[in-house]
């Protein structure tokens, strides 16, 4: 297993119809569900088989009405949550959640990035049961995708938060640049400066499909909303962009044919 520091490991739909979620997501990407509900808080696991990918809750109220809206957010492994949460605000981010521990699971802090993406930081109780995100394995999270203000300058929190480093950058044209970023030599993402139609930069999770053109069909079928795509992207894979039935912009990646 590689290591886990500076690598995105858990991931949260956080959303207004736990129910509607669960059928959607298990309907476009295959997943199944299991009920992890603590006292006072219903939880659900998003599985693939015995493997646990991604985890499922209410939006709290209190962040309804403050305007927030139903949204996938990532964690991020890091060695020590305080220490980085403390780092965070040192580089110009914001602390939503301070450290906080999970019982048997792990400690996290919710932070933004100095532009206001949202990103979790977190340590598990368990780290050598974390499993990483991975490229090209069905009903993983095989991509990481920062939509930014400004996406060069806010590279160099990430920098010095996670380690993160500059691979290759992609002319798009009248988009800008996309910039590739590795863990090592694993290339794990890319930055760009999100188009005018998107009002605040975000993280976009891509979730590793077969046949792309079926799993279109299947965002339809369900409720969903094609955004943008299928669209061919450099090394063969074609991707969509979408929103569930609740709001959540999510992504699809797989092949045509």
């Amino acid at each position: 297993m590689p290591e886990t520091k500076g690598r995105f490991v858990w991931f949260e739909l956080m959303t207004t119809d736990m129910a509607a979620a669960k059928a959607f997501y298990g309907t476009v990407v295959g997943w199944g569900t299991q009920d992890a509900s603590m006292p006072d808080m219903a939880y659900t696991l998003f599985t693939d088989g015995a493997a646990q990918v991604a985890g499922l809750m209410t939006l709290p109220e209190e962040a309804c009405k403050a305007g927030a809206q139903p949204a996938w957010v990532g964690y991020v492994a890091v060695d020590d949550v305080d220490a980085s949460t403390a780092q965070a605000q040192q580089l110009g981010g914001t602390v939503h959640v301070p450290p906080t521990d999970i019982p048997n699971i792990g400690r996290f802090s919710m932070i933004t990035d100095p532009q206001q993406a949202a990103v979790n930081l977190f340590k598990s109780t368990t780290p050598q049961q974390d499993q990483p995100s991975a490229r090209g394995v069905a009903r993983r999270i095989g991509w990481h995708e920062l939509l930014a203000t400004d996406a060069q300058k806010v590279f160099d929190f990430y920098n010095a938060m996670f380690g993160w480093k500059k691979s290759d950058a992609i002319d798009m044209g009248p988009m800008g640049t996309y910039q590739l970023f590795a863990v090592g030599d694993d290339v794990i993402g890319g930055m760009f400066n999100r188009p005018p139609v998107m009002p605040v930069p975000f993280w976009l999770y891509y979730f590793n499909v077969g046949d792309i053109d079926a799993a279109g069909e299947r965002v339809k079928s369900a409720g969903g909303q094609i955004l943008n795509g299928p669209m061919e992207v450099p090394g063969g894979d074609w991707i969509i962009q979408g929103a569930d039935p609740q709001g959540a912009m999510f992504a699809l990646v797989g092949k045509r044919g």
